[in-house]
């Protein structure tokens, strides 16, 4: 989704002027290769948007440019991307003229996971008519936009107010795109928020003072208060402006929405994976590992994975975040720890733990990737490979692993997995030891500045 976001912005901004602003727990691991060819800043801990967002713009100002500034979140589908650049030319014209523009989406039922933007007066009127996108040869089509002043914000109202809102109408749901000048915003964030922006001009001062950027978000970031931009500026600038949208967005943010923009039966449901449905009807059923046999089930998500299964009325998802409040409530791990972990070099997945002193792990090393040499105090490690050609080293030695072959890689041995093919290279590793959590590392080489 990260890519795609990047990818529908193509042709209007070039590769070179995209920022990336991530948690470094997600820039390490995953998201990493896909990080590789942008501008990338990471965040040491979360900090919500508004802090994001002034971090962005501190940067892109630190050399005294003043550009206009396209904030999108990338848990986002947009399936009519043509109009949706239409749409963003609108907005980048309002942006020069000083004004902050968000894009509204009409609403479709009266939703609680939304934050809703009444709007008031209309200010401009665009209108192009006959509009044709050449980079993809669509046909010709009628296409007129306008831009509102914005009257309020309120942030995921209950459900009487959103059934209000839809009734009263000149409501829309907020979708968390912005558009404007990065020299407004910064204006607009010391107003309202000064703690944000105190710590912003420490990080930009003692950049351009020779410390570099990273580092001092590094330094000073967990000074940021946490806060939307939406509570922190939106709700109080008199700047404000929306654009009505329709581009078949979707933020994929419940699993409701996943329904809604998945491919369905003749029965309303959507099947992904070994699922059997009789008499189901207006359902997600969504297996990863196991068979799931749902029975007589109406507008039900079931999502079975590795780590857990959801079982909810399809209009209640959304309050999944109460779930993950009584997981931390009880110190439970479910919602932070995987099974399957990923990684720059690949990934594992913990397939048994043991309270008696074991760890069962499934590897998988990509295809010229290897992992840090390394070394570790309280557990040794048993290698099988099960498909593939393994490249270890442990000491001094280096040998060649092939399939159905193993090695034993003893306490405080410094070692490395390499995976020198050009196919994917999966072992099976038995951790033994006293303490076999992953912080028992420590690494002497890696690729990937961990």
């Amino acid at each position: 989704m990260l890519q795609a976001t990047i990818n529908r912005l193509s042709p209007v901004i070039a590769k070179k002027n995209v920022l990336i602003i991530t948690q470094e727990a997600h820039a390490k691991g995953e998201s990493y290769h896909s990080l590789l060819p942008y501008q990338s800043l990471f965040e040491p801990i979360g900090r919500n948007t508004a802090p994001a967002i002034a971090l962005a713009a501190a940067y892109l100002t630190s050399n005294g440019a003043d550009p206009v500034m396209v904030v999108l979140p990338s848990d986002h589908v947009i399936k009519d991307e043509v109009r949706f650049r239409l749409y963003l030319d609108i907005a980048i014209q309002a942006a020069e003229e000083g004004k902050l523009v968000t894009f509204g989406i009409r609403p479709t039922r009266p939703d609680t996971g939304f934050g809703y933007i009444k709007t008031k007066s209309r200010i401009e009127h665009n209108g192009f008519q006959r509009c044709q996108d050449d980079s993809t040869h669509s046909p010709a089509f009628e296409f007129s936009s306008s831009v509102y002043d914005v009257e309020r914000f309120t942030e995921k109202p209950d459900l009487a107010t959103a059934e209000r809102f839809l009734k009263e109408g000149n409501y829309y749901w907020n979708s968390g795109m912005f558009v404007w000048r990065a020299s407004a915003i910064l204006d607009e964030i010391q107003r309202h928020l000064p703690a944000v922006h105190q710590v912003v001009e420490t990080i930009r001062a003692e950049s351009l003072a020779g410390g570099g950027f990273q580092q001092a978000v590094e330094k000073h970031f967990v000074a940021m208060p946490s806060i939307s931009i939406d509570h922190g500026v939106l709700e109080n600038s008199d700047r404000v402006s929306l654009i009505p949208c329709d581009i078949g967005w979707n933020d994929v943010g419940s699993w409701q929405a996943v329904h809604e923009i998945s491919g369905k039966d003749e029965n309303g449901n959507a099947l992904q994976g070994n699922v059997i449905a009789v008499d189901c009807k207006n359902s997600l059923i969504r297996a990863e590992k196991r068979l799931i046999a749902v029975i007589g089930v109406e507008d039900l998500c079931v999502v079975e994975t590795a780590d857990a299964v959801l079982i909810a009325k399809k209009d209640q998802t959304q309050r999944v975040r109460e779930v993950v409040d009584a997981l931390e409530e009880k110190g439970a791990t479910e919602h932070v720890q995987h099974m399957k972990v990923m990684r720059p070099w690949g990934n594992y997945a913990v397939l048994e733990v043991d309270p008696e002193g074991f760890k069962i792990k499934r590897i998988e090393v990509a295809p010229g990737a290897q992992l840090s040499l390394q070394s570790h105090k309280q557990r040794s490690e048993h290698w099988v490979v099960v498909s593939g050609t393994a490249t270890v080293t442990n000491g001094d030695e280096v040998i060649t692993v092939h399939k159905n072959q193993s090695t034993y890689i003893p306490i405080g041995a410094k070692h490395r997995l390499e995976n020198r093919s050009s196919e994917p290279l999966h072992i099976v590793e038995i951790q033994v030891g006293d303490y076999l959590e992953e912080n028992d590392i420590q690494r002497y080489e890696d690729n990937y500045g961990r």
